[in-house]
């Protein structure tokens, strides 16, 4: 594992609701040691008026590892974040590009675009509370503020507190009138809005986050910016994480290696009390595009994996399937 400092190019995983969860980063990190994950966007009062136990454990392997917060109470935020530190988190990174209509309610996420002077009150009191890193996640734009110019005036009015590092979601965010999945989809991508933003930033690290799917789209991206965040394609087809791999000229590791370290995992899991349905639903993209990837997934979801040799069974069933297809393809060469 590298440092965050010195991680080149920096890929990462998206915080997903739901979805990066410590089961599924553990899982994640068997496909990549340097791809950075972050947890799903965690609310400062979640942490401080809930289960702050809950919210910040995460496994010792998911380093590197940062700690998405969703707020806009500046000191709340910097307690957050100093508690952050304390768990062992490598950076703290500050939710305004969630678009729902309940954080958008609580002042949370991309609501927070047309209030820059605010987030840049939070980021500062964020920065004077650790020693790590302290970054923004940000849209390109929301509602009727959806020039170029205006991202530009979020970015500059938040980097004079210091603040270096931007990742940016290359979509507008439109609060009034759309689902948080119509604003994963219907606004269109501007990527060069991003590519434009660290051209005359240069002094700025952009990482641009938005519909990648690819090796091949990450390292396009890479010719413009710093970083590339993806989204859900690492989680519907995580091989891709190994796929990455190549940039730092790593191995890609075989996809049973991956749930033979994931066997004893599942099992300690299951012991500490975890139903065998809340990991299982993370590992049903293992083989995507695969022969065989359907039977897989049925065999662990809707409850049908119950026990550990269930889990067991479905590996075994899925390299038979592999091997015959290998035997069928070596037929059709003779």
């Amino acid at each position: 594992m590298q440092s965050l400092q010195s991680l080149q190019p920096r890929i990462s995983v998206a915080p997903m609701m739901d979805w990066t969860t410590k089961d599924y980063r553990f899982f994640a990190r068997l496909f990549n040691p340097n791809v950075v994950l972050y947890t799903e966007m965690v609310t400062t009062g979640a942490i401080l008026f809930g289960d702050a136990k809950r919210h910040l454990d995460y496994n010792a392997q998911e380093h590197p590892i940062v700690l998405q917060l969703g707020g806009s109470n500046p000191q709340e935020l910097a307690t957050c974040t100093k508690m952050a530190e304390d768990w062992g988190y490598d950076e703290v990174n500050l939710n305004v590009g969630c678009p729902s209509d309940r954080v958008q309610n609580n002042k949370i996420g991309a609501c927070l675009m047309a209030e820059p002077d605010l987030v840049a009150e939070c980021i500062h009191s964020m920065q004077k509370a650790v020693n790590i890193p302290v970054t923004v996640k940000h849209r390109i734009g929301i509602d009727d503020m959806q020039s170029y110019e205006e991202m530009l005036h979020f970015v500059d009015t938040v980097a004079a507190t210091g603040c270096t590092y931007f990742v940016v979601h290359a979509r507008i965010a439109i609060l009034k009138g759309l689902s948080p999945k119509e604003n994963r989809e219907v606004p269109p991508l501007r990527y060069e809005d991003v590519y434009r933003l660290k051209q005359e930033r240069p002094h700025l690290t952009i990482e641009i986050n938005g519909g990648i799917k690819t090796f091949a789209e990450t390292q396009a991206h890479l010719q413009h910016v710093d970083g590339v965040m993806i989204g859900r394609e690492a989680y519907h087809n995580p091989y891709l994480l190994a796929e990455l791999g190549q940039l730092w000229n790593l191995k890609a590791p075989d996809r049973f290696d991956i749930m033979e370290q994931m066997l004893p995992y599942i099992e300690q899991r299951m012991a500490e009390g975890a139903p065998l349905s809340i990991i299982t639903r993370h590992i049903l993209g293992l083989f995507q595009n695969l022969p065989g990837a359907r039977k897989w997934r049925q065999a662990l979801s809707g409850g049908n994996a119950k026990t550990l040799a269930d889990v067991e069974n479905a590996i075994q069933n899925m390299r038979a399937a592999m091997i015959r297809t290998e035997e069928y393809v070596k037929e059709q060469q003779v």
